[in-house]
Formats: structure tokens, sequence, C-alpha cells
């Protein structure tokens, strides 16, 4: 059995999450902002968020922001493309016929845009093939070799 500080979560095989990395993200283009709404009796408020990763295999990725971190996504519109800091939130229900369920939520705690790349720098013009150099003839094998190499 792994030491609990050594226990890792692998998602879709791909992604793995270690539970001691305390910077975990998701950054993708923004496919759905969901309202602000109101769950239970005490007011409590949540959010979501889909973000659509840029990969071979792009991955629909749900983020939940709760309470005052709602109005964090009011500036913010679908085809941005942000980076979400989150954290994940597992919790353990029992339904009335006794059965022990467990849930697993992706939380954000902080977005921001990024930045689209500047283009790359403009390569520069492929060389000429060596049969397009006419050949020395002036070479002198008497003057000294002035090249360091």
């Amino acid at each position: 059995m792994p030491r609990k500080e050594e226990v890792s979560i692998f998602v879709h095989l791909k992604y793995r999450i270690n539970l001691k990395n305390t910077e975990m993200e998701v950054t993708g283009r923004v496919k759905m902002i969901d309202q602000t709404k109101e769950v239970g009796s005490s007011g409590f408020k949540k959010r979501d968020i889909v973000v659509t990763t840029d990969e071979q295999y792009p991955q629909h990725i749900l983020v939940q922001f709760v309470q005052d971190k709602c109005d964090l996504l009011n500036n913010y519109q679908v085809g941005d493309q942000v980076k979400i800091d989150i954290n994940l939130r597992g919790r353990e229900w029992t339904n009335q016929q006794g059965e022990t369920l467990y849930f697993n939520t992706i939380q954000g705690w902080r977005i921001g845009k990024v930045q689209a790349e500047a283009p790359a720098a403009p390569q520069a013009p492929p060389m000429p093939a060596a049969e397009t150099f006419a050949p020395a003839t002036n070479l002198n094998e008497d003057e000294p070799d002035d090249l360091p190499f």
C-alpha cells in the first residue's frame, strides 16, 4: 500500500495528478458558462464552466466555482482561452437504503485569460544546394590558415 503522501490519481490514463502537488490547473477554451445557482436552504451558491482542452483528443472538463468565487466567471465568455487553478474535492454520501456513494468535483478557485502565443520568428530562407556555388579556383595551400578551428 503506498504511503498517504504518494497517492496519485490517474484520469483517462493520460492525466496524472499527484495529490501532494498543490498547483493543479486546467487550460483550454471556454465552451460553456452556466448561471449561478443556489442549492439547498442554506444559500449555497455554485456556478459551472466547461473548458475544452487543446490536445490530440480534446477533453471537455467541467469545473465548478462555489460561493464568492462564482463572480470570478463574470468577465469571461464562450471562446476565451483560459487557465483555471483547481482543487479536487471528494465527498461521501449514504442514501436511504444505506448504500455509501462517493462523488468527486473539480473546484476552481482562480481563473485567468491565456495570452495568445506570439507568432514564431520568421525562419531564415533555406540554404541553396551546394551545386549552386561555383567551386573555389584561387585556393593557395601555402597561405596561413587564420581560422580558430
